[in-house]
């Protein structure tokens, strides 16, 4: 039997976390949990402002992502969250050493997501941080491991497909 994971689809503002994650949800038939509805309302204030978020500010966030994510692993289940996971410590405080925390990485030009955020609606987050989160962004490292980088430029069924390539070669190797 495969030990559960828990994917946490990361990325800048734009890259199309919320509708990757509702997809591999759908199919992986996990629980999803939206990371911008564990915001404090002071985050949401803060952001809809335009005023980038600090360390100050992500830390009490990222906490109730962990709490989450712990949650489903003792659990014994598999789930998936969003969170922008911007630095390699948010990424550290996620994990918090647990071996079944993935990170699927998005990644896009800046003028493919500058235009993906001019035609978004309805979302508290607006275009203009998407500097401030590029500037923020560390992208994960070779010696991350757990990391599942894909390009958005592809249309979402295909990262899809891609992400659940990636954890189907993990569990045959045995790895997952």
């Amino acid at each position: 039997m495969t030990a559960p994971r828990v994917l946490v689809v990361m990325g800048v503002t734009g890259t199309g976390k919320t509708t990757l994650a509702e997809l591999l949800a759908a199919r992986l038939h996990w629980r999803l949990q939206e990371g911008d509805a564990l915001h404090p309302p002071e985050n949401v204030a803060k952001m809809s402002g335009g005023t980038p978020l600090t360390d100050a500010d992500r830390w009490p966030w990222l906490d109730r992502i962990a709490a989450w994510i712990a949650a489903r692993l003792d659990a014994g289940e598999g789930g998936i969250v969003t969170c922008s996971a911007l630095k390699r410590a948010y990424r550290e405080r996620l994990a918090a050493g647990r071996a079944g925390v993935r990170f699927v990485f998005l990644h896009g030009s800046r003028d493919l997501l500058a235009a993906r955020l001019a035609a978004r609606r309805g979302h508290f987050m607006p275009p203009s941080l998407l500097a401030s989160q590029l500037a923020t962004l560390e992208p994960p490292g070779a010696d991350e491991a757990g990391v599942i980088a894909v390009d958005v430029a592809a249309p979402p069924e295909a990262l899809a497909a891609q992400v659940i390539a990636a954890l189907d070669a993990e569990t045959a190797s045995g790895a997952g």
